[in-house]
């Protein structure tokens, strides 16, 4: 796949590439960030993610201001930046030395004004402003809904820790107070959870809850079914789900895993053998949640937060919940394109 050569002229004005860019695109081997940035460039659903941000986009020149920089540049700034975990400053000097970066965003380094990291940062503060990353998410699950990728069917819930800076050399002199501790195992993390419910048959994201790290899994559990589903599928920290009172109008069937002790305890015997083996088939189907939380937390990078306060990390979440639903995905988007 040649990268985005032909898809991005229309897009971008039809821009002439530099020496450099030249050399690129006629090298033989396509590198995997080429490879990546191709697909992700077919699979993206721009034109609506456009149309969704641009009537809080500013359009007119401020009083002895420079021009803005075009909305579709700004917007694939943003999405390399959750791409590759990268800082404002360190996105700012991406698009100086990576020409394959450039290229995706319609940067031309000769001719074009490269975003410098506070045109970046006021980028994501007008997504957070206005609750943008919460709507990314959803126009993306409607983007993949109308293409027969639907998220109606079971559920899995579970919840992932992300760990957040414990320091207290910054300018408050404290560490972030809407994060928190908790104890998982006998080691202890500080920072937030990120809670998720998981379509049973595509291993898609439908729900996504952000909080503190000693909020219990529990407790938001209700928040992440979508209401029609018939079955719960959950680990043994969700031990109780069905008696909760938000969950007695529910005709669910939970299907919560056994707690470890209670599994290893199963006697040698037919009867015995038989819960293993259902216990079995029931971690084969919850772990298709493992799949985005490794997409966000591996692949994307964000293992931990940079951001401080819970409404500015879940922004950000949200909009990797949408890249990971793209990313896992992308081959059936990019077999209908």
């Amino acid at each position: 796949m040649a990268l985005y050569s032909q898809a991005r002229t229309g897009e971008m004005g039809g821009k002439q590439l530099g020496l450099s860019d030249y050399e690129l695109t006629t090298a033989k081997k396509q590198t995997k960030r080429e490879k990546f940035l191709s697909e992700m460039d077919v699979v993206v659903p721009w034109q609506a993610l456009i149309a969704l941000i641009e009537p809080h986009y500013p359009k007119a020149i401020k009083k002895g201001g420079r021009p803005p920089y075009p909305l579709a540049t700004m917007l694939r700034v943003h999405l390399l930046q959750q791409w590759y975990s990268l800082s404002d400053p360190a996105m700012e000097e991406a698009l100086i030395e990576v020409p394959t970066m450039r290229r995706f965003t319609g940067i031309d380094l000769i001719t074009d004004r490269i975003p410098d990291e506070t045109t970046i940062l006021t980028f994501r503060h007008l997504l957070e402003k206005h609750g943008l990353g919460e709507q990314i998410f959803e126009t993306v699950k409607s983007y993949l809904s109308e293409r027969g990728m639907t998220m109606r069917q079971g559920t899995i819930v579970d919840a992932t820790l992300i760990a957040a800076p414990s320091s207290t050399k910054n300018k408050e002199g404290k560490r972030d107070p809407e994060m928190h501790q908790t104890k998982k195992g006998n080691q202890w993390y500080f920072g937030m959870k990120l809670h998720a419910g998981v379509d049973k048959n595509s291993g898609l994201i439908h729900t996504v809850v952000v909080t503190a790290a000693n909020v219990h899994d529990l407790t938001p559990a209700a928040d992440l079914l979508h209401g029609e589903e018939k079955v719960v599928y959950a680990d043994a920290g969700y031990q109780g789900i069905a008696n909760r009172p938000e969950m007695a109008v529910k005709t669910t069937d939970f299907r919560v895993a056994m707690r470890p002790g209670k599994r290893r305890a199963l006697p040698d015997t037919p009867e015995g053998r038989l819960h293993d083996l259902i216990e079995t088939a029931k971690a084969h189907i919850r772990s298709k949640v493992e799949h985005s939380f490794r997409v966000i937390k591996q692949q994307f990078g964000f293992h931990k937060t940079r951001l401080r306060g819970i409404a500015k990390n879940r922004c950000k979440i949200n909009v990797l919940a949408a890249l990971s639903n793209l990313f896992q995905a992308r081959h059936q988007l990019l077999a209908t394109t």
